[in-house]
C-alpha cells in the first residue's frame, strides 16, 4: 500500500512539473513572439496573467491527451510524410481549442504562431516528462510506451509468453570489418575517445559473439533480406534485372517487385517466413510471414486484383497464423492491407511530442549534410559523388524519419510481448554510398544508430516476456571510384561501343538505387517508375538494342529481340567484339556468359577463362583476385532462371579493397569484391552458433541458423558451412 501512494504522489508530482514547465513556456512565449498575448490589450496583473497561461496550458495537456490520438487515428488515411507535416497544424488547432476553453481569454494569437507554440510547448513537456521519467523505473516504461503509441501488454500474449522473445535488427549495409572499427576506442588529437558504438563494444565484452558470414554474389538487401525472412533467394540474380518473357525490369526496393519476390518466394518454400505467426516486420522489403507489419516495402502497393497466385499465398499466410482451412484469403490480404506503413506511422505520432523532436532533428540532419557536402568539395575529397538535389532530404528521412519509426515500432512490439521482431535500419547504407563506407559521416551514423540499439536494450526490461537482441546486417560496402569517374564513360557506353551503336557525347550517371528514395516515395503514395523496357530509365529505347542495369559494382546486360537467355555464339554473332570489349577493360574483373559447348563460363583479361561446371581454367583465372569462394558464388547465379546474357563484375584490387561502381556512389555493393561479400552476426552468448573456424556461406544459411533459434524447422537444408582453412570467404 506504502509503495502504490509513493507511486500516486510521484505520478502526480511529475504532472505538476510537466504543467508548470509548459505554463512557463507559454509565458516565455507571450512575452518574444509579437503575435502572441496573453493578457487583455489594456493590461493584466503578474497574478492573472500567469493564471491564465496555466489554465491554457492545463488545457492543451489535457485535448492533446484525450483528443490527440483520435483526432491522429482519423487522418490516417493520408500519406505517411503527410501525416508527419500535418501534426503541427493539428496540434496549432488544439492550442487554439484550449485558449478558448481558457476562461476570461481576453489574449489574441495568430493561427500560424499556434503552430509553433504547440510544438515549443509539446517539445518542453515531453523533455520535462522523460526528465522526471528517467528516475523512476515504472515511469519511464510508461514514457517508453507512450513514445510506442502503445498502452503496456496490449498485445495478445501467446501461452508461454515468458519464453523469451527475439529482437533481430538489422543494421543496413554495416561490414563485419566496419563493425569492428567501430567498437574500438579511437586516438585523436593524443586523447583517447570512445568508439563509436559504445553499446555493442560492451555487448562484445560480456554477453554477445561475433561472427562474419559471406553473402551470396548478389551481396545487396533484396537477395539477402529474401533469404534471411523467407528462407530463399532463388533466381535473384541482382538488385535490377531484366525478364524477356514479360518485357518486365524488376527493382527490389519497387512495391510491386517486393510483393511479387515475396509471393514467388512463398510458393517456392511452401512457408510464410521466419516470422509467421506472431511476429512484427519493421522496416523492411519483405513481411517475413508477420502479422504485424509497418513500413514494410512488399504490402505498401496498391491494392490490386486478387489473383490465383496471391490467394494461394493468403492461404499460406493464413494458415501461419491459424486461420481455418477454408477461410477467406482475401479477407487475409485485407487484414495485411490493415497493418500496412501507414500504422508505424500512427503509432509514433500519436504522441506530438514525436513529430516535434523528429522534424527538429530532420532539419539539423538537411544542414548537416549541405555542410559536409560543401567541406568535402572544398577539401577536394576523393572520391565523390554529387550530393545535392534531393538527396539532402532522402538522407534525413533515412537516418531520422525511418530509424525513429522504426525504433518505436520495435518498442511496441516488445512491450506487447511479440515473439520475434525483425527490423531494418537503412541509416548507414545511405549515408555510406555517397560519403563513403568508413567516412566521418558514416561514422556519426553509426553513433546514433548505437543509441537506437541501446533504446531498444533498455525498452526490453519494461517487456511482459525477456528478450534476447541479435544484431545483423545484409551486406557490407566497399569503397572506390565510380567506374565513369575512373574512365571517363559510363558501362551503358562501353557496351554501346562494344555493339558498334553511337555512343553519347556526355554520359549520364544511373541512379543511386538507395533504398531510402523508394521508401520515401512509397511514404508519399507516389507512383511507381514504369515497369517495363520501353519506360524504365535504365534501359535503351528500341528492343533491339541492349538492356544494360546497374547494381553496384555488378551490371547486367539482356538483348530483348534475342529469345531465352543468349548464349556466347549467339551474342559473338550478333556482336563480335563486344565480350572481348568488355573482358579486356581494365576497369572490368570479369565477364559471366553461357557457352553453348562449355556451359557457365567466365572471361577475364588476357584471354583468360574459367569454366564454371568442370572448374578448367585457361591462362590467368579471372577469379582468383576475388577468393576461393567466388567460383561456387557465380556458379549459383549463372544457373537462375533469370540470369542476364552477360553478366559483368567490375575490377577489385586486393590490396587497397577498391572496387569501381557502375553507380553514382563511392560507397557501393552488389557485386564481389572488397568488405561488401562480409556481412556480420552478433548473438547472446547462449545461443548456439557455427564454430568460430566455420564461416557461414549464403543468406539461406543465415536463416537457418535464425530458424532454429526461434525454434522452427528451416524451409530447406542449409547450404553446408564452408570450413575456414578450405573456404575463405570471396575477396575476403
Amino acid at each position: 500500500m506504502l509503495r502504490r501512494w509513493r507511486a500516486a504522489g510521484g505520478a502526480i508530482v511529475r504532472v505538476l512539473v510537466v504543467w508548470a514547465v509548459s505554463t512557463a513556456t507559454m509565458a516565455v512565449l507571450a512575452g518574444i513572439l509579437p503575435d502572441f498575448r496573453i493578457q487583455s490589450p489594456t493590461g493584466d496583473s503578474p497574478t492573472r496573467i500567469a493564471v491564465t497561461a496555466a489554465a491554457a496550458a492545463g488545457a492543451f495537456g489535457l485535448l492533446s491527451a484525450l483528443v490527440w490520438p483520435v483526432l491522429v487515428r482519423a487522418v490516417l488515411l493520408v500519406p505517411a510524410l503527410v501525416l508527419g507535416l500535418l501534426v503541427f497544424f493539428l496540434n496549432g488547432s488544439l492550442l487554439l481549442l484550449a485558449l478558448r476553453f481558457t476562461p476570461d481569454w481576453q489574449g489574441d494569437i495568430a493561427p500560424a504562431t499556434a503552430v509553433v507554440i504547440a510544438a515549443v510547448m509539446s517539445a518542453a513537456s515531453s523533455a520535462a516528462s522523460t526528465t522526471l521519467a528517467m528516475r523512476d523505473d515504472a515511469a519511464y516504461g510508461r514514457r517508453l510506451a507512450r513514445l510506442a503509441g502503445r498502452r503496456r501488454g496490449a498485445g495478445n500474449e501467446a501461452d508461454g509468453a515468458r519464453e523469451p522473445g527475439f529482437v533481430f535488427v538489422q543494421l543496413d549495409g554495416v561490414g563485419h570489418d566496419v563493425l569492428r572499427e567501430a567498437v574500438r576506442p579511437v586516438t585523436r588529437k593524443g586523447r583517447l575517445r570512445p568508439p563509436a558504438m559504445e553499446t555493442v563494444a560492451e555487448w562484445l565484452d560480456g554477453s554477445h559473439r561475433l561472427v562474419p558470414w559471406t553473402t551470396d554474389w548478389s551481396s545487396q538487401t533484396g537477395a539477402s533480406q529474401l533469404a534471411i525472412l523467407h528462407g530463399s533467394n532463388e533466381d535473384v540474380p541482382a538488385f535490377r534485372w531484366y525478364e524477356k518473357e514479360t518485357g518486365q525490369v524488376m527493382v527490389c526496393n519497387r512495391p510491386s517487385c517486393a510483393a511479387e519476390l515475396e509471393r514467388r518466394a512463398v510458393a517456392r518454400t511452401g512457408r510464410a517466413g521466419l516470422l509467421a505467426p506472431d511476429g512484427a516486420s519493421r522496416g523492411n522489403l519483405f513481411s517475413g510471414g508477420a502479422g504485424q507489419l509497418a513500413l514494410v516495402m512488399s504490402v505498401s502497393t496498391r491494392r490490386r486484383r486478387f489473383s490465383a497466385d496471391r490467394l494461394a499465398m493468403a492461404r499460406l499466410r493464413s494458415r501461419a497464423v491459424g486461420a481455418p482451412e477454408g477461410g477467406d484469403p482475401a479477407a487475409v490480404l485485407a487484414r495485411v492491407g490493415a497493418t500496412r506503413s501507414r500504422t508505424g506511422y500512427f503509432a509514433y505520432f500519436s504522441d506530438p511530442a514525436n513529430a516535434v523532436r523528429t522534424a527538429a532533428s530532420f532539419c539539423a540532419e538537411v544542414v548537416q549534410e549541405i555542410t559536409e557536402s560543401v567541406s568535402a568539395r572544398l577539401r577536394h575529397e576523393r572520391p565523390r559523388v554529387r550530393r545535392g538535389g534531393l538527396y539532402p532530404f532522402l538522407r534525413a528521412f533515412a537516418t531520422v524519419v525511418e530509424r525513429d519509426v522504426a525504433v518505436a515500432a520495435v518498442v511496441g512490439d516488445m512491450l506487447a510481448g511479440r515473439g520475434a521482431v525483425y527490423a531494418d535500419l537503412v541509416a548507414y547504407d545511405e549515408v555510406a554510398h555517397h560519403s563513403g563506407p568508413r567516412s566521418r559521416d558514416a561514422m556519426r551514423v553509426l553513433r546514433r544508430l548505437d543509441r537506437a540499439i541501446r533504446l531498444i536494450a533498455d525498452a526490453s526490461r519494461y517487456a511482459p516476456r525477456p528478450y534476447r537482441i541479435v544484431l545483423l546486417s545484409d551486406h557490407g560496402q566497399s569503397h572506390g571510384e565510380t567506374f565513369e569517374t575512373a574512365y571517363g564513360l559510363t558501362l551503358r557506353d562501353l557496351v554501346r561501343a562494344g555493339c558498334g551503336l553511337p555512343v553519347r557525347r556526355r554520359a549520364r550517371g544511373t541512379a543511386s538505387g538507395a533504398e531510402a528514395r523508394a521508401a520515401a516515395r512509397a511514404a508519399l503514395h507516389r507512383p511507381e517508375h514504369g515497369g517495363r523496357a520501353g519506360e524504365e530509365r535504365e534501359t535503351a529505347g528500341p528492343s533491339s538494342e541492349p538492356v544494360v542495369l546497374a547494381s553496384g559494382n555488378l551490371a547486367l546486360i539482356s538483348f530483348p529481340d534475342l529469345p531465352g537467355r543468349a548464349d556466347r555464339q549467339g551474342v559473338e554473332a550478333r556482336h563480335p567484339a563486344l565480350l572481348r570489349t568488355l573482358a579486356e577493360h581494365p576497369g572490368i574483373g570479369f565477364v559471366l556468359v553461357l557457352d553453348r559447348e562449355r556451359g557457365p563460363l567466365v572471361l577475364g583479361g588476357d584471354g583468360g577463362e574459367h569454366e564454371l561446371e568442370t572448374g578448367r581454367v585457361t591462362g590467368r583465372d579471372p577469379l582468383a583476385p576475388f577468393g576461393p569462394g567466388a567460383a561456387a558464388a557465380v556458379l549459383r547465379t549463372a544457373r537462375f532462371p533469370h540470369a542476364a546474357d552477360i553478366m559483368v563484375n567490375s575490377a577489385y584490387d586486393p590490396v587497397t579493397r577498391a572496387v569501381h561502381a557502375f553507380e553514382e556512389q563511392v560507397g557501393s555493393h552488389g557485386g564481389l569484391g572488397g568488405d561488401q561479400s562480409r556481412a556480420f552476426l552478433l548473438h547472446p552468448f547462449d545461443l548456439d552458433g557455427p564454430d568460430p573456424l566455420e564461416r557461414l556461406v549464403g543468406a539461406e544459411a543465415v536463416h537457418g541458423l535464425l530458424a532454429g533459434w526461434l525454434g522452427r524447422k528451416p524451409v530447406a537444408e542449409a547450404p553446408p558451412v564452408a570450413d575456414g582453412k578450405d573456404e575463405q570467404p570471396v575477396a575476403g
